[in-house]
């Protein structure tokens, strides 16, 4: 039982590692703490219709 607890927090804490990478605040060369940059818009992409077929987009 003690096995099966110890390798469920095991894999939890492992799981859970990568979410606090992403969470980090961003920093520079030298290791200050800086303000991130924005994050880039999603890139438009050509409109269509409910049939598929590529239409003028509206502004």
């Amino acid at each position: 039982m003690r096995r099966i607890v110890i390798a469920l927090a095991a894999a939890m804490a492992v799981a859970a590692t990568p979410m606090a990478a992403q969470a980090a605040p961003c920093k520079d060369a030298k290791g200050k703490f800086v303000k991130c940059p924005a994050a880039k818009p999603a890139p438009k992409k050509p409109c269509k219709d409910a049939k598929g077929k590529f239409v003028k987009c509206p502004k």
